[in-house]
């Protein structure tokens, strides 16, 4: 797998950027943006290890530099089904904070390094605090809670989504959890 992208997350004075800058990218045909302060890198959509007993937005994990990264897929994700593999295919590395990480051992925040699979990669752009808008609370293809806010950019609407919770590692086990509990072999009822 090779890196598209190295994002540029400092400004050239040394100085880490706000969260003025996004990723955009599309998961079918709707557009979505992620801070940059959480994308890692971008890679080409190569060969991923499935994993067993899995539920199906995991399409597996890759070998990033001795890391094992599970790859979801945000369609999937997203309650729309799997993403169909094509040539703009990309898997945008992300790191999130750990949401249940008890800290008292470590003294220290845990971070993971996740994949998104999304349909294409757009471009990093620029979003001005007043393009910023709330969320309906309605109407949207993603549940609420994944969103961070939409963006009016180019005369169309982005939604900015809030990649703890979209890629959170608590969720995403327990639905693992949940399907290894529904293939176990029944228990014994006397």
């Amino acid at each position: 797998m090779g890196a598209l992208v190295d994002l540029p997350l400092d400004t050239p004075d040394g100085c880490a950027q706000q969260q003025r800058q996004y990723l955009t990218f599309r998961v079918q045909q709707d557009m979505y943006a992620v801070a940059s302060r959480y994308v890692r890198e971008i890679l080409e959509y190569d060969q991923v290890t499935q994993v067993p007993m899995m539920p199906s937005l995991v399409r597996g994990v890759i070998n990033l530099r001795g890391a094992i990264v599970p790859i979801i897929d945000l369609a999937d994700r997203f309650g729309h089904g799997l993403s169909p593999l094509g040539a703009r295919t990309c898997i945008v590395i992300v790191e999130i904070l750990d949401d249940i990480v008890i800290v008292e051992i470590l003294d220290e925040d845990e971070t993971h390094l996740m994949g998104a699979l999304v349909d294409a990669v757009s471009a990093v752009v620029e979003i001005e605090a007043d393009a910023l808008r709330q969320a309906p609370a309605f109407g949207s293809r993603v549940r609420s809670e994944f969103i961070e806010d939409m963006a009016r950019l180019d005369e169309r609407f982005i939604t900015l989504l809030r990649m703890e919770q979209v890629l959170s590692v608590e969720q995403i086990a327990a639905m693992a959890g949940l399907r290894n509990e529904s293939l176990s072999p029944a228990a014994d009822v006397r």
